[in-house]
């Protein structure tokens, strides 16, 4: 019998595509939002890894992301006319390869920004992944070949509920199973005390590159989704805001607790579309109620104990 894990995956992966067959019926506003949900939720899981498990800061989230998008999308906008295949063949075929791409992309640069800089710690280390995100976002603005400022048109339409929503069940099932493996008991270790791994034997640096490459492989999975769910990307769309709003997502659910990072993604990406009636009021209300919730929670809206607190008797 396979265990549980791997069942609860095979139940998520049934369920993704039962929701992509009946998606014909649903309303095209609330598909969007249910997409724009689940690639959320493989952003915040990511970095969760990154930030919440592994103790790190990482401010550059967003241009892993830029890289995963932009590789898949010249990938399919380059490909799909050059092979002449038929629609169904081009999402089912080509669609997962040049997401693959994307995520392998964006884990080489995880690897290459993890590599000289892990080595830092706190405000040393967003500083340099928040100056790694501004160099993508600028390389990219003066890149000719994939739009420029301009951005990148022509993007085809190939991301669906079964993607989007296996992409998030993979990615809760990789970072659980890692964490929970005896390889992934060294994330923990450099997360509580990283002096004190360090003094057992544990290459700290060496499981802060790991984090970094999986939580940025991942990264480049959501870029690529969200680029073939837009049609169109531009480099300002994965600039500083963006990778403050999936530090958010972390923070808000709680740095290092799986269901609460998952549910945070999912109600700061559903609170937004009611503000978007209010214009230019939206994100300062949208930024009150994020500072409310801080000032509230501090330590997470979704961290809780299950252990009943000790009496003096006990």
């Amino acid at each position: 019998m396979l265990p549980r894990s791997q069942l609860w995956l095979l139940g998520a992966l049934a369920t993704a595509g039962a929701a992509s067959a009946v998606s014909g019926r649903i309303n095209p506003y609330f598909l969007d939002v249910a997409l724009g949900v689940a690639i959320n939720v493989i952003l915040a899981v990511s970095l969760n890894l990154i930030n919440g498990f592994t103790g790190q800061f990482s401010l550059g989230h967003a241009g892993f992301m830029a890289v995963g998008a932009y590789t898949a999308a010249m990938i399919t906008t380059t490909l799909a006319s050059r092979l002449g295949w038929p629609p169904v063949a081009l999402r089912w075929g080509l669609f997962p390869v040049a997401l693959l791409a994307g995520g392998l992309f964006a884990a080489v640069a995880g690897l290459a920004v993890g590599a000289p800089s892990l080595r830092l710690k706190g405000d040393y280390l967003a500083i340099v992944t928040l100056g790694f995100g501004e160099i993508i976002k600028v390389v990219l603005q003066n890149v000719k070949a994939v739009g420029a400022a301009s951005g990148l048109y022509g993007i085809p339409s190939y991301t669906n509920l079964f993607w989007t929503l296996s992409g998030a069940a993979v990615t809760v099932y990789v970072v659980w199973g890692l964490l929970n493996s005896t390889f992934g008991r060294g994330f923990l270790a450099v997360a509580d005390d990283e002096v004190a791994a360090e003094a057992m034997g544990l290459n700290t640096t060496r499981y802060k590159i790991n984090a970094f490459v999986v939580g940025s492989f991942f990264a480049g999975i959501a870029g690529g989704l969200y680029a073939h769910l837009k049609g169109y990307i531009s480099p300002t769309g994965f600039d500083f805001n963006k990778s403050i709003e999936i530090v958010v997502m972390v923070i808000l659910g709680g740095m290092g607790r799986h269901v609460g990072v998952i549910v945070a993604a999912i109600l700061l990406t559903v609170v937004q579309e009611p503000l978007r009636k209010l214009g230019d009021w939206r994100m300062i209300l949208y930024a009150l109620l994020l500072i409310g919730l801080m000032l509230a929670r501090p330590q997470g809206l979704f961290s809780w104990s299950l252990r009943k607190p000790r009496t003096a008797a006990s």
